[in-house]
């Protein structure tokens, strides 16, 4: 770090104050694109973080360029725009970013933008450590408030309804692997073949901040599992349709398919998707495209709820959770709306007398 030198303002004998300038501990990478993936490997992400920080910090890149960042279909093959990371530092752009980021919180629901700010603000604070910039954009940014969401645990008839749906094989394993673990869907997206011990019905996972941790299923996962791995003995577990592209990352592509790792974002396009009309049982099927889905994170919080609701012990809903502690817990072990009908209902004196 270096320090520019005292200078006197004035004849008033007013002092400025020396201004610490960080040195580039190396030189800065060729473009955005190329900081991201510095960022990702240098500081350390777990590799089942890497994937939503990557999809985060995209989308911001697109607002870094001064563009407004795609949804939706749109964002399916849109390619970045290509600018080096010091355009951050531009004068112009915490005016043009604090609009962006306002136009896109009003698309997205407060828990998503709150994310996405937040990986922001990570990455830019290593950046700035690195002496490529020396900006912080996002300032004056502020989060979305997110009142609590009581609804997010699906009811048993929903879960119900899920399974009937008529999907692929990849789609139906992975989602019962998801609710029958109440693990994360990112880290489940993360599992190799051989991380897979089928006649324990567990698995050996990554979990947040690179610990090896240990998720379990059931009887509806188990007899999936063997259909999807088919004879395949290592590689990514959840596969793309099609093959890789070349720039593919060796840990990413089943070197005996040659196809690569399925996406967060593209799973939980198709699973938003097949569940627009569960999400909303009153609507047309012709309104589909106008409707909103389930989110993947819904099958663990429906998970945890339903073990609460059954009484699973506090050290138990921790331990298949994997939170640290209970407060953390807490958002997940509360009753649903069908478990509280339920038990005023077992209790309603008029209804024994009818029995």
């Amino acid at each position: 770090m270096a320090i520019e030198p005292v200078t006197e303002l004035g004849g008033g004998g007013a002092i400025r104050l020396p201004r610490a300038r960080v040195v580039p501990l190396s030189a800065p990478p060729s473009s955005y694109t190329a900081a991201v993936e510095r960022y990702l490997t240098g500081a350390g992400i777990a590799k089942s973080s890497a994937r939503i920080y990557r999809i985060s910090l995209t989308t911001w890149g697109w607002m870094f360029a001064g563009e407004p960042a795609p949804t939706g279909p749109a964002r399916r093959g849109a390619k970045l725009p290509v600018f080096p990371i010091a355009a951050i530092d531009d004068p112009a752009l915490p005016e043009v970013l604090a609009e962006l980021a306002a136009a896109r919180a009003d698309e997205m629901d407060a828990d998503t933008v709150n994310r996405e700010l937040s990986i922001a603000r990570k990455a830019i604070g290593w950046w700035q450590r690195q002496g490529w910039i020396e900006c912080d954009p996002t300032i004056g940014i502020e989060r979305r408030p997110a009142p609590p969401d009581r609804t997010k645990a699906l009811a048993e008839n929903q879960i119900a309804a899920l399974w009937r749906l008529d999907i692929g094989l990849r789609e139906k394993t992975f989602w019962k692997m998801l609710y029958e673990s109440a693990a994360r869907a990112d880290e489940v997206l993360c599992l190799n073949v051989e991380d897979l011990y089928p006649a324990d019905k567990r698995g050996r996972i990554t979990a947040k901040g690179g610990a090896t941790e240990w998720i379990h299923w059931q009887s509806g996962t188990a007899q999936l599992l063997p259909r999807l791995i088919a004879r395949r003995t290592r590689g990514p577990l959840f596969l793309t349709d099609r093959k890789a592209p070349a720039a593919t990352a060796t840990l990413d592509m089943c070197p005996e398919t040659s196809r690569a790792r399925l996406s967060y974002r593209r799973a939980e396009e198709i699973f938003e998707e097949n569940t627009r009309l569960l999400a909303n049982p009153l609507a047309s099927p012709e309104d589909i495209e106008d409707l909103d889905g389930w989110t993947l994170h819904r099958l663990r919080h429906s998970a945890l709820t339903h073990d609460a609701e059954n009484g699973t012990s506090t050290p138990m809903l921790l331990a298949r959770s994997r939170h640290a502690s209970v407060r953390s817990l807490e958002r997940y072990a509360r009753p649903g709306v069908d478990a509280v009908a339920r038990h005023v209902a077992e209790r309603d004196p008029a209804a024994r007398r009818r029995g």
